[in-house]
């Protein structure tokens, strides 16, 4: 089961790559809606208190993935993509059943920390686009794999939201049953994509994050998207981290609302990656989808942060999707000038940075959040999407910046 994928095969690889991203996305949405009241049943604390606990074990996870994903990308770079993606979707199932047989917060705690370890497969995953899809295709591809993952949070929210009415243990459970699934069919179906003769000797030297973006900053345009990639997914650490805590606060959200509305952000961006990411590239070039991107999702955390109604919210989620038009077209540029057998290091570098914004962004927006949501002092539970709002502002003029001196036209 370990013949290297032919060049007529690259659609069916990539096909079972995203249906793994998918499984893997859909796996994580399942959980999301029942954290809060499962998080309250495990510690007896209110909404505001259990928000923050919410956040440390947010912390927890991204440490882990912020250590591991380049050791990832680094061994797929060595021994190929393939058992990277297998092991670890599979492990993710065993870390799903640890979760849902959790007596107490500090076996949550265990699971989030093995869910970090092997969540950090997301560098072998983008690897093989690199090593199957040309140049300059790549940002379409790309954004077919974040289209799936986005298509993960349609029924995985959703799912778990339905599912969790019923029991908030029960969510863990099915997530379990779908990783430990798509491990056993990838063994039968997933073929290896990077060739015997691309492959790179594993030096922890480089595969660490520290190494890792030493290796990127010997090419500027690269080391420069990687800052504007920190200050992106630092700014949307605010929905990841309370979306559920302010919707309830504020609205009054039932889990399956809260569910729904994650579903319809996950619809709407599989759409965007998925169908219109590789149209945009093609008709504009990825410099102006890059920028296209901010010009929605500045507006839409504004809208956030002082929404007068649910609807507002919606409104917000709709002009968000939008925003994953930037990702993609970034890393497009950025895979065009590292070399084959590089390309998962580099994938490990991008999910470093983004795992480095997810151990800060989430005590910070929970922290924040608890501040202005309790019954003393100032009350404004928008917060969070404010600082967002700004640290955007700074993405997109360095962004700008770096266009501009990097890849003048």
């Amino acid at each position: 089961m370990s013949s290297e994928t032919h060049p007529n095969g690259k659609n069916a690889t990539l096909a079972f790559v995203a249906f793994i991203v998918f499984v893997d996305m859909v796996g994580i949405g399942l959980i999301i809606p029942v954290m809060p009241t499962l998080l309250e049943s495990l510690t007896g604390e209110s909404l505001d208190r259990t928000a923050e606990i919410g956040g440390w074990l947010l912390f927890a996870y991204a440490v882990m993935q912020f250590l591991f994903a380049p050791i990832m990308g680094g061994l797929s770079d060595r021994y190929g993509r393939r058992p990277i993606l297998l092991f670890t979707l599979f492990m993710l199932g065993i870390d799903y059943i640890i979760m849902a047989l959790a007596p107490d917060l500090w076996w949550l705690f265990v699971g989030r920390i093995l869910s970090g370890v092997m969540g950090a497969s997301w560098s072998a995953a983008n690897s093989c686009v690199a090593d199957v899809a040309s140049p300059e295709e790549r940002g379409k591809y790309f954004g077919i794999l974040g289209g799936a993952g986005a298509s993960g949070f349609v029924i995985g929210p959703a799912a778990g939201g339905l599912i969790g009415s019923y029991g908030d243990r029960l969510p863990f459970v099915a997530a379990a049953v779908l990783c430990i699934a798509g491990s056993i069919l990838g063994y039968f179906i997933l073929r290896e994509t990077l060739p015997q003769d691309k492959r790179r000797r594993f030096t922890l030297s480089r595969a660490n994050p520290f190494g890792t973006v030493l290796q990127m900053a010997k090419t500027p345009v690269v080391l420069s998207f990687l800052g504007v990639i920190f200050l992106m997914q630092l700014a949307s650490q605010s929905t990841f981290s309370v979306w559920a805590y302010y919707n309830v606060l504020k609205f009054d959200w039932s889990l399956v609302e809260i569910g729904l509305s994650v579903a319809l952000y996950g619809l709407l961006l599989a759409i965007v990656q998925g169908a219109l990411t590789g149209k945009s590239i093609a008709r504009f070039g990825p410099k102006a989808t890059c920028i296209l991107g901010f010009v929605f999702a500045i507006p839409a955390y504004g809208l956030f942060a002082f929404a007068p109604g649910s609807w507002a919210m919606i409104l917000g989620v709709v002009l968000g999707s939008f925003a994953g038009l930037t990702f993609p077209a970034m890393q497009q540029l950025m895979s065009e000038r590292i070399s084959d057998d590089a390309q998962g290091e580099l994938q490990g570098a991008i999910a470093s940075m983004i795992s480095l914004t997810s151990i800060v962004g989430p005590i910070v927006m929970t922290k924040l959040f608890g501040f202005y949501a309790d019954d003393s002092g100032v009350f404004f539970p928008g917060a969070p999407f404010l600082l967002s709002v700004f640290i955007l502002v700074l993405a997109f003029a360095a962004l700008r910046w770096n266009l501009a001196r990097t890849l003048p036209t």
